[in-house]
């Protein structure tokens, strides 16, 4: 079998100007100079070798309908055979229906073909996505101010100078580092310094880096609040990090609890996650008193800190114990996940160590950093994150309001702040709850699979970890519709 990849060809010139392409040359170079891997069978089959090829890669869906293919000279000339040889495969493939051919269109794969079958899930089944999602964990993806961000990455572009197309500062860009040092000092109370921060590819590639660097001082355990993400948990162990599940109550995750075992602990004490709550100020100081008495390193997920309403925002853990708290922010919850940036502000002790195991090259996009940047140092970060909470204000409001008509046994918590709320439930309705939901086209999540508890016959209860953020604004009548349907049906939510 023979392996080409069919190349731009060489361009016709004026016999006057032997540099530069007439008109026609260069559309044909337009038109022509397309790149096409064909591996067409060898020997006195060729012309049949080459139809088959062509067939099979418009059959499988490799060439599209409307793509144009190169011309028999073309062609011809990049797979070393006969132009005749391709130019009867193509005419064997217009008759069969498989491509078109037009005076002044060229040769193309035709429109109205069967469609390519799609791939399936394990099951067998077509994967589909929900008609409504209130699932939490993501922003409003809609809401993504593309206009803004657009403007930003144009200035930025620019503005950039050479040396950011190279591989970079593994820490990331210094532009980056600079403006959130400054964000972080004034929105969130963050003693941050730009040589100290470390640019990362989302929140979990941060954990992960973190992990690794724990494992390489000979750690081997960690605690973790009962309540989190099972990604995170996972991210852990697969550094090589055993994890000890700290306790919850009305107070948060109860800090007190630590002792000398782990090397460190990953909390959420500004709005824990999922429950929602403060950490308690006692355990706060406590925390930090464990750090700086056992030589400990706390690690704090500040994931939606800008998202602020009913009470004084809270600041940072870092801003207390800057040399004993690893602080990490992303841009998932105030922009968009997809952005995969995130950041962590490092104690002097540790910024050397963590730098070293992301590596010797930044693997993060320079320009969306540049962006980013420019976003923030413009104005423009500030601007969206507070219409952003107004919107999702709006929506929280909404929210209670319904479920205050529609389902006043239902208990609501964790309202002061972020893009989800907690749903109390009555025993035993939770799976009945997420069923009769889906059923209706309603995307739901419930607590236990948020839930590590030291004791593990203590189960969680039952809850919806309902994300309020997550829809875009022309769904979120119709999601809080459903939802409010289902949790006033009796046959739906009567306790076991």
């Amino acid at each position: 079998m023979e392996n080409v990849w069919a190349t731009r060809p060489d361009r016709p010139t004026r016999p006057d100007r032997p540099d530069r392409p007439t008109r026609a040359g260069r559309a044909g170079q337009a038109a022509l100079g397309i790149d096409l891997h064909l591996e067409p069978a060898a020997g006195p089959g060729l012309r049949r070798g080459l139809t088959d090829a062509l067939r099979e890669a418009v059959r499988s869906g490799r060439l599209l309908p409307g793509t144009r293919l190169p011309s028999s000279r073309s062609l011809a000339a990049d797979l070393a055979i006969a132009r005749n040889t391709v130019a009867d495969a193509y005419a064997d493939l217009v008759a069969e229906g498989w491509l078109t051919a037009r005076q002044g269109s060229g040769t193309r794969v035709a429109t109205g073909l069967p469609p390519v079958r799609q791939a399936q899930t394990p099951e067998g089944r077509t994967a589909h996505r929900p008609a409504y999602d209130l699932r939490a964990g993501s922003p409003d993806l809609s809401a993504f101010p593309r206009t803004e961000w657009l403007k930003a990455a144009r200035r930025a572009l620019a503005a950039a100078p050479n040396e950011a197309f190279g591989y970079g500062d593994p820490r990331g860009r210094a532009e980056l580092r600079t403006a959130l040092a400054a964000y972080l000092a004034r929105a969130r109370g963050v003693r941050a310094d730009p040589e100290r921060i470390v640019i990362c590819a989302g929140f979990a590639h941060g954990l992960s880096l973190l992990g690794r660097m724990l494992r390489a001082r000979g750690a081997d355990t960690i605690a973790v609040e009962s309540y989190g993400l099972d990604e995170h948990w996972r991210s852990l162990t697969t550094a090589g990090l055993r994890q000890v599940p700290l306790p919850f109550d009305e107070l948060g995750t109860d800090t007190t609890e630590l002792g000398r075992a782990p090397a460190a602990v990953l909390l959420t004490p500004s709005h824990q996650f999922p429950m929602g709550v403060p950490l308690h100020h006692d355990r706060r100081a406590a925390v930090v008193d464990w750090a700086r008495r056992t030589g400990g390193l706390v690690l704090e997920d500040d994931y939606d800190g800008e998202f602020r309403y009913d009470r004084r925002p809270v600041g940072a853990l870092q801003g207390l114990a800057p040399d004993e708290v690893v602080y990490l922010g992303t841009a998932s919850k105030s922009l968009a996940p997809g952005l995969r940036l995130a950041w962590m502000v490092l104690p002097p002790a540790v910024a050397g160590e963590a730098t070293a195991v992301k590596g010797g090259v930044d693997t993060c996009g320079a320009l969306d950093q540049l962006t980013l940047a420019e976003f923030i140092a413009s104005g423009g970060y500030d601007r969206h994150v507070r219409a952003a909470r107004s919107r999702y204000r709006r929506r929280r409001d909404a929210l209670v309001r319904a479920l205050a008509e529609c389902a006043p046994a239902i208990r609501v918590a964790g309202i002061a702040a972020g893009l989800h709320v907690v749903l109390r439930l009555p025993p035993g309705t939770q799976s009945r709850v997420i069923r009769a939901a889906a059923a209706r086209g309603l995307a739901l999540d419930g607590l236990t699979p948020r839930h590590r508890h030291p004791d593990a016959a203590t189960a969680p209860p039952d809850a919806l970890v309902l994300g309020y953020g997550t829809p875009p604004d022309h769904a979120w009548s119709g999601a809080l519709d459903i939802l409010c349907a289902v949790l006033s049906d009796p046959a739906v939510t009567d306790g076991a």
